[in-house]
């Protein structure tokens, strides 16, 4: 087996895991950006106002591209099982 080819593998893994975790980062990290604008705004230093939102949304999101991240992580370990013969050379 080529080095280059695990290499390769490596990075279509890590690429996909980077995707898939910026898809369900980013809206809490907009939303911890506008709790935090409030609370500046408004100086209620509240622990729970600036956790629960995210988690919240976190949850949501994750909810809503569930079916998503399944397939791209299907996709992927498919790709992997097929090209296997390719692989081992």
């Amino acid at each position: 087996m080529d080095p280059q080819v695990v290499l390769d593998l490596y990075g279509q893994g890590f690429y996909l895991i980077v995707v898939i975790v910026a898809a369900v980062m980013a809206p809490s990290l907009l939303v911890g950006l506008l709790v935090s604008i409030f609370q500046a705004a408004t100086q209620i230093n509240e622990q729970p106002l600036s956790f629960l939102p995210r988690l919240i949304v976190t949850i949501l999101v994750i909810m809503q591209l569930g079916p998503w991240i399944l397939t791209k992580l299907m996709d992927f370990t498919t790709s992997l099982f097929i090209n296997i013969p390719m692989i081992i050379g």
